[in-house]
């Protein structure tokens, strides 16, 4: 059987700023990864475990990042700013275009 495997962080597209990009980066964020890792290789089922992690991490925050303080709220920023650097750089748009 071939399992599904994530590609890792840093080889998704647009930076990773895709869904589990952005929970990878999320995890960087709570401290439930290093920063170091890409979860390249990781299958569907123990990316789903870390999705769990981070939909818990966010729940005191209501999912909402303006809600974040002190040292997370400077993690996030960092972290997202530059992965929207380097997806530009790839000539990534942020704006839906009319197929989306």
């Amino acid at each position: 059987m071939n399992e599904k495997t994530y590609i890792g962080l840093d080889q998704d597209v647009h930076a990773g700023l895709t869904p589990l990009g952005r929970m990878v980066r999320d995890a960087w964020v709570f401290g439930i990864l290093p920063e170091t890792e890409t979860c390249s290789g990781w299958d569907m089922g123990r990316m789903q475990v870390l999705y769990e992690e981070v939909y818990a991490a966010w729940e005191p925050y209501a999912h909402l990042p303006s809600h974040l303080t002190g040292e997370l709220l400077e993690r996030h920023t960092r972290i997202y700013s530059e992965a929207i650097s380097s997806a530009r750089k790839e000539g990534w748009n942020p704006e839906l275009s009319d197929d989306e």
